[in-house]
């Protein structure tokens, strides 16, 4: 099966013009995606809060994006479902969130009810739609009940999460396999013509991601100030990947989805289990990207828990749906460093992200 991105000009251009309604929009993944989308001309609305103070990519380009952006709570369901009816989108992308591991033990039941609660009264408003609707709910790798052992994660196994993030999420798929099973039936496709897909991706990177607790960023402001990189637990193993990757996988599953009973399911998005790296890997790789610095492992006690090894397999997304990864980690790595440091020297945030999808679509 062909690759979404094989070309500049195939498969993507048939967003032009189409109404896509993107939850998060203002986050970093995705303020990523609808400047790809409004890149592809489509006709876009996005619905989240308003940026927070480390949200700065948003605030650098949404004078850049053709997009109708509302600013509001995702626990909102009134207005969620008003803003949702009124547009009646052909696509929707959900990825509003409380996305930090460490935040959501400070904030365990706003945790809950954004990613929880948030994605149930999105999928209820989706129930009022009168045509049809391709859904594409983002949760994360961290889903799966993790034994942390070598075996990657597929998409079948079982859900669980240790932290309230991740409990958080694995509750955000029970609720959209209940809404599957009860109003959206791939049998009843002809009736309700929904269809609901979950995606779950590994650990992203690339330029403008500024949150706090997210080890790029933390990179990239001690390298700035010429300060040694604290790295919390240096052994811990992700499936990193830069943004544009599970992106393209998004909108690849968004095209196939008209086949509600193949790809109405769970798909995993990340990088081949032999590219994953240790926390203290990428570190490695991003300071000698930089050009300089070092880092240091502080003597940490009483920290929440945070896994130490996760990795997908995505085997069934590779040769069910046709992705594939294109950048390796250290392709990304190398891309994210580099846009920072172009930022630093003054280049736009546009003009880079531009440069990015044009050479991962190439």
């Amino acid at each position: 099966m062909e690759n979404l991105v094989e070309s500049k000009n195939v498969q993507l251009s048939y967003f032009s013009g189409k109404k896509i309604f993107v939850t998060g929009h203002t986050g970093f993944k995705g303020s990523w995606l609808v400047a790809w989308l409004s890149q592809l001309r489509a006709q876009v609305k996005g619905y989240a809060l308003e940026p927070e103070a480390h949200q700065i990519l948003y605030r650098e380009i949404e004078r850049e994006i053709e997009i109708d952006s509302v600013l509001a709570d995702i626990c909102d369901r009134d207005r969620l479902k008003h803003e949702l009816v009124a547009f009646q989108p052909d696509y929707v992308f959900h990825l509003a969130a409380q996305p930090l591991v460490r935040l959501s033990y400070e904030q365990a039941p706003e945790t809950f009810q954004v990613n929880a609660l948030g994605t149930t009264y999105l999928l209820e408003a989706i129930r009022h739609l009168s045509g049809p609707c391709s859904v594409v709910l983002i949760t994360t790798d961290k889903v799966y009940q993790n034994q942390e052992w070598e075996y990657p994660y597929r998409e079948t196994d079982p859900l669980g999460g240790y932290d309230p993030y991740s409990a958080s999420k694995a509750c955000a798929e029970l609720i959209i396999s209940s809404y599957r099973n009860s109003f959206f039936h791939p049998s009843a496709i002809s009736a309700h013509q929904k269809v609901l897909a979950s995606a779950r991706a590994g650990n992203v990177i690339g330029g403008g991601d500024w949150a706090k607790d997210r080890i790029i960023p933390d990179i990239v402001r001690a390298l700035r100030e010429s300060k040694p990189v604290i790295v919390r637990n240096p052994g811990a193993v992700r499936p990193w990947q830069h943004v544009l990757e599970p992106l393209a996988g998004y909108l690849q599953l968004a095209l196939r989805m008209s086949n509600a009973e193949k790809f109405g399911q769970a798909w995993n998005f990340g990088p081949p289990t032999e590219d994953v790296l240790s926390v203290e890997q990428l570190v490695l790789n991003a300071i000698k990207v930089w050009g300089r610095g070092d880092y240091q492992v502080p003597s940490l006690a009483d920290q929440p828990h945070e896994a130490n090894l996760l990795k997908l397999d995505i085997s069934k997304t590779v040769s069910q749906l046709g992705w594939h990864p294109r950048w390796n980690a250290q392709q990304a790595i190398e891309r994210t460093v580099k846009w920072y440091q172009a930022h630093n020297e003054g280049k736009s945030a546009w003009s880079l992200m531009t440069k990015n999808i044009e050479e991962y679509a190439q």
